[in-house]
């Protein structure tokens, strides 16, 4: 068994909670790629990217693509409402099928241990901040990070990476 003082190895290693409170370990992802992005309902780039990934999604989810949405209210105050909210924002509005986790923090001392480990695994421009809503993280089906794309980075132009990893077998 891991011990806490066992750095993690891949994403696979977390336990994370879903948008009711449950905990959601996070190796069911084992053998699949997954793009882990932090978003938010009020942002000037909420539009495109939820309905990119919802088309990457859509594209991709019966090869394997899985897309892991963490709500974040720390850039501007864009994503305030309760999980319930977000849920239905992101379901409703831009059918959104794959999960939305609980809302976490992305930076400072309370940063959710998944983007700890993640900005860890692959530190961006500016050093190991997330710099706004819809950063977006690649990881292949072993769990590790293999890219770190910016807020502006549409999720369609990052599609041949993911079709890359989504035909490479699993180790």
């Amino acid at each position: 068994m891991a011990t806490q003082s066992t750095p993690p190895q891949s994403v696979h290693d977390f336990t994370v909670k879903d948008a009711q409170g449950k905990d959601v370990d996070l190796s069911v992802y084992k053998g699949k790629v997954l793009v882990i992005v932090n978003v938010a309902s009020q942002c000037g780039l909420t539009n495109s990217n939820y309905t990119e990934l919802t088309k990457l999604y859509e594209k991709y989810k019966d090869q394997g693509l899985e897309i892991l949405a963490f709500p974040c209210n720390q850039f501007g105050s864009q994503e305030p409402g309760t999980n319930e909210e977000i849920q239905e924002f992101a379901c409703t509005r831009f059918k959104a099928e794959y999960p939305i986790f609980d809302k976490v923090e992305v930076n400072g001392g309370n940063a959710a241990p998944l983007y700890k480990y993640l900005k860890s695994a692959k530190g961006g421009l500016f050093g190991d901040s997330i710099k706004w809503n819809f950063s977006k993280f690649l990881v292949d089906k072993e769990g590790r990070v293999v890219d770190r794309y910016a807020p502006t980075t549409s999720p369609l132009s990052i599609e041949k990476d993911i079709k890359k990893l989504l035909e490479k077998p699993s180790s």
